[in-house]
């Protein structure tokens, strides 16, 4: 295939601003959106008996789908289909310009072909979301204060619950696989761009759309069924529910198109001589990772489309009165469900296990368990969807072999753990942000891991289910672990992708803060659940007012540290000192490109002769 330049290069073409794709962005986007969607709604409402409940919803998913649509037309993102449809695809310099070539900062606000830009958006749009969703966690955690504290009504904070927890989860999907596997997982692989590049704008500009339809439910009366959204209730909820199933069916689009492209790319455009065991970890939780949501995520989305019938056509999927079954429901969710989390786990680990070969200085001990753990993980996760159900009743006889299968994950995760752990045996560290990460990981995982053993035994989850104590336990996995992971990842190519280096005494403050908060909120919340608080309850008996009280000074910490950090964050990208080329001393490709990164990523192919952790074999 030839390049954009060569083909600007031979064929002499017009000025590309007389094409339409130059005057299409984010703004155009969000007018046109927005012109669709209330258009919809108006036009709509117009035939319908708006006190009827089923034409409600009906009304507001059309139009939240509309304004998804509207917004992708207006952004420029079918453009280039619709041309190679009638047979004028783009020219050579309408490409360069979609690609970015020139813009400046403007191009951070168009669709974008460029893998560097949709990295960075994707990094922004997830610091947002987080920012979104830590703070509804403040607002929950106010209100735990103190009994009785009124901070907010049981019907706000039933809401706050699940527009947090839906937050979160979305964010948490992609805070890594989104920026670094963007970004950096190309050059990484010696690629000159994504397989797909439309494609891959597509995915970031898809979940756009989501962001504004998730916020609309707290102007439609919230999502009062947690973020599992369990049907029947979420059948039975009012308007905010549509906006909740139009967010969970337009995120699966966005993950399945950025899925596939992740898959594609690493599969097919490896440098020459990057064998599979040559690859970088990072590259190899982050395909595992999406690999395992391409099947997994759909289950989440028909079980939304399913209810989405049932609230607008009069279906009944889930109403056991008419052969329907709640249980349908469950099985759908948590066949994603569990899936997920280490789809959100897999890629942070990856990261931490990029990070401590370049700061011990030793080769990642045994690439080959690392990645048979990794596979042992995602296989074995398919396999434990039903512990979620002991509860439910739903065929009792299938307890022993899920609680089996869930205690059998733990074998593949303690490998993950050895591989790090060789890693660091006698080694000398260098003790930068980074580095400091991949300690946490340790101590938070094996918290999580733990209490994960005692939740897979029926008896035990008898008596803790739906207690503080799951919380607790789940936030240790994807918030001591994932998210512990990605702020690694952010610290260790924030040179690369902004040219600068974060600040460091921020970033220790930052770290400090937050692990330290982290500790006080969750292991308060063990205490509470262990003595049988329940969790999503606006108000608790007084025996648990130490615990809470505790848990909230420790989330008030944590509020503290992210607030650090994004100061950081947004304080060195504009003011930092300059970063050099390879300010880690690591051996992976995208430290032997300069910033900023050239389009192409490399001036010559790389080719590649030895695996990325080669520390020490030539010293003596």
């Amino acid at each position: 295939m030839t390049t954009l330049e060569h083909q600007v290069g031979s064929h002499p073409i017009p000025n590309p601003q007389k094409s339409l794709i130059t005057k299409l962005h984010m703004g155009t986007g969000l007018v046109i959106g927005a012109i669709f969607a209330f258009g919809t709604y108006y036009w709509l409402r117009s035939g319908q008996d708006m006190t009827v409940a089923r034409n409600v919803n009906k009304v507001l998913l059309i139009s939240m789908f509309m304004w998804s649509f509207g917004f992708m037309l207006g952004i420029g993102a079918f453009i280039g289909p619709f041309r190679w449809l009638i047979g004028k695809d783009l020219t050579a310099e309408e490409q360069l310009f979609l690609a970015g070539e020139g813009q400046g900062v403007s191009r951070y606000f168009r669709y974008c072909t460029d893998h560097k830009v949709v990295g960075i958006q994707y990094l922004v749009g997830v610091m947002a979301m987080l920012g979104v969703g830590g703070t509804l966690a403040m607002m929950i955690r106010t209100n735990l204060i103190s009994p009785g504290s009124k901070f907010v009504t049981p019907v706000i904070y039933n809401s706050l619950v699940g527009l947090h927890g839906i937050t979160m989860i979305v964010a948490m999907i992609v805070v890594s696989t989104g920026p670094f596997g963007n970004f950096i997982l190309p050059i990484m692989i010696g690629a000159r761009d994504m397989a797909f590049p439309r494609l891959n704008a597509l995915s970031w500009w898809v979940l756009f759309t989501a962001i504004p339809v998730l916020c609309s439910a707290w102007f439609l009366g919230g999502i009062p069924t947690g973020w599992t959204a369990y049907a029947p209730l979420s059948v039975q909820a009012g308007p905010g529910m549509n906006a909740f199933v139009a967010t969970i069916i337009i995120f699966a689009i966005s993950t399945a198109v950025a899925g596939a492209n992740i898959t594609a790319t690493v599969v097919t455009m490896r440098a020459k001589g990057m064998k599979w065991n040559r690859v970088p970890i990072f590259v190899i939780g982050a395909t595992m990772s999406v690999a395992l949501a391409i099947p997994a995520f759909p289950t989440f989305m028909v079980s939304m489309i399913m209810t989405a019938l049932d609230r607008t056509a009069g279906t009944t999927y889930f109403d056991a009165n008419f052969g329907g079954s709640g249980w349908l429901y469950a099985h759908l969710f948590w066949i994603m469900g569990h899936p997920e989390v280490y789809v959100i786990l897999l890629p942070g680990v990856a990261i931490l296990m990029e990070v401590a070969p370049v700061f011990v200085r030793k080769p990642l001990f045994s690439y080959t368990a690392a990645i048979l753990g990794f596979a042992g993980i995602a296989g074995l996760s398919v396999l434990v969807w039903a512990h979620h159900m002991y509860m439910s009743g739903w065929l009792p006889m299938l307890n022993g072999p899920f609680m089996v299968t869930t205690e059998m994950i733990s074998v593949p995760t303690g490998l993950i753990f050895l591989v790090i752990l060789g890693t660091l045996w006698r080694g000398k560290p260098w003790m930068k942000l980074p580095m400091l990460s991949v300690y946490a990981f340790l101590w938070n995982m094996l918290i999580g891991g733990v209490t994960g053993v005692y939740l897979s035994d029926v008896p035990a989850d008898n008596y803790l289910h739906g207690s503080m104590y799951v919380t607790a336990h789940f936030h240790y996995t994807l918030m001591g672990a994932a998210l512990t992971g990605a702020i690694a990842g952010l610290v260790y190519w924030f040179p690369k992708m902004t040219g600068r280096m974060l600040n460091e005494r921020a970033g220790y403050i930052s770290f400090w803060f937050t692990q330290i908060g982290f500790q006080i909120l969750f292991l308060g919340m063990f205490i509470a659940g262990a003595e049988g608080q329940p969790r999503r309850v606006a108000d608790y008996a007084a025996v648990y007012r130490n615990s809470d009280r505790i848990s909230t000074m420790g989330a008030y910490l944590i509020g503290t540290g992210m607030i650090t950090l994004l100061w950081a964050v947004v304080h060195s990208w504009r003011k930092g000192a300059i970063a050099p080329m390879n300010p880690w001393g690591a051996k992976t490709l995208e430290w032997t490109v300069p910033f900023p990164v050239p389009l192409e990523n490399f001036d010559e192919a790389p080719i590649i002769t030895s695996d990325p952790y080669g520390y020490g074999r030539s010293e003596k």
